[in-house]
């Protein structure tokens, strides 16, 4: 067969692996054909990087524990060697953020790689994946220990933090990947088991140790994100339990916690980044919904007894992603014009609910950012691989 038609063979592979979203998989891939061409001749020919290829005296883990700073905390001015102290919203650039750098460039690779071979059905993609994701999970020189120990430090105040777990939220697309890879038979035996193992401990470690704890009770985009998180781990574990009390905790928790009669979250709109913070926690809990949404189980559809819904969310924040100067809030102190981008709840909605006008939006929004903050903030790069049906 002649390999001319980059969108359709794709999709030759995909209905024989599993089918797709009515048609939406191959309109996203038309949208993105160009970028997803670009990103995987440039995830092809980048070589494993680690949290091993640099370190930080100021952390109090080792070598092959991942390591990051507190991002709003700075320096006292008045007191140069004592405790930092918080600006929130504020970004202090002298932060160490090698290993999330690192971790961030593992997840554009493998998500890339991983979109191409939807796209294309080439095994080479996954193959070359395969060399990062066990650089990252398995060779013994260059693994990351399966924990968040020394995550979100603060100099002079913690040497880890509960809500450093959000650091591995680029995770998600590597989970994704991996359920590919092993669908695809790249990934199998001893391999296959070794990274297995590594998401074993690392999801034991969230759900057990008092930062997961921690975490799992935040009640803004903290909490969002564990759930999201651990539906993506236990899905590639094929993890039910886990799966199930993420579904419970969507429902019961999330859902009428976080949002307000209107659809808003009212914990991310007093924020200093309000905007910016509105956009991500609806990005997580749409992907929550996309991980976990099933036959007899749609999240999608899903209302708590006060009429809650993820819909409902989407379409409160709909109108000021169409048009931000309609936006009636405060502008973030930082970062304001580099929103909004294609934000993947307008894709998995346009899919959920049928929703045309959600895909045009998503359509005409940009696409990809080197922006430190957008790259932090939006782990879900490549929505194809997500709309596969596994």
């Amino acid at each position: 067969m002649k390999k001319t038609a980059f969108v359709i063979l794709g999709l030759a592979w995909l209905q024989t692996a599993a089918a797709t979203d009515d048609g939406w998989l191959k309109r996203a891939l038309a949208v993105r054909r160009d970028q997803v061409r670009t990103e995987a001749a440039w995830a092809m020919q980048q070589l494993p990087v680690t949290v091993t290829a640099a370190s930080c005296d100021r952390s109090a883990g080792g070598k092959h524990d991942f390591y990051s700073e507190g991002d709003y905390w700075w320096p006292d001015p008045k007191h140069p060697d004592s405790p930092y102290v918080q600006r929130d919203g504020q970004t202090n650039p002298q932060n160490f953020v090698a290993h999330r750098q690192a971790m961030v460039r593992f997840s554009r690779v493998v998500g890339a790689l991983a979109a191409a071979y939807v796209a294309d059905g080439k095994k080479e993609r996954l193959e070359h994946a395969k060399k990062h994701i066990l650089a990252w999970f398995a060779d013994t020189a260059t693994l990351m220990h399966p924990h968040l120990l020394y995550a979100q430090a603060i100099k002079g105040r913690a040497t880890g933090r509960g809500i450093g777990i959000i650091d591995t939220i680029h995770l998600l697309e590597v989970a994704q990947a991996l359920r590919i890879m092993e669908k695809a038979g790249v990934l199998r035996g001893v391999e296959l088991e070794a990274v297995r193992r590594w998401f074993r401990d690392y999801l034991r470690w969230m759900t057990e140790h008092p930062y997961g704890k921690d975490e799992m009770n935040a009640k803004n985009n903290h909490g969002t994100c564990w759930v999201m998180q651990v539906a993506a781990f236990s899905s590639f574990l094929k993890d039910t339990a886990w799966m199930n009390f993420c579904e419970r905790r969507y429902k019961e928790i999330l859902l009428p916690a976080q949002m307000a009669a209107d659809g808003s979250f009212p914990l991310e709109l007093r924020r200093t980044k309000p905007y910016g913070y509105a956009l991500f926690n609806l990005d997580a809990m749409s992907t929550i919904c996309q991980i976990l949404s099933k036959p007899g189980a749609d999240l999608w559809q899903f209302e708590d007894a006060a009429r809650k819904s993820i819909g409902k969310g989407i379409s409160f924040m709909y109108p000021f992603v169409q048009q931000k100067n309609s936006w009636p809030y405060a502008k973030d102190v930082m970062y304001w014009d580099e929103w909004p981008m294609a934000h993947p709840f307008l894709l998995f909605a346009a899919a959920a609910y049928g929703k045309e006008a959600y895909f045009r939006l998503w359509e005409r929004l940009p696409h990809g950012s080197e922006v430190e903050e957008v790259l932090r903030n939006l782990p879900v790069r490549n929505p194809e691989i997500w709309l596969v049906k596994l």
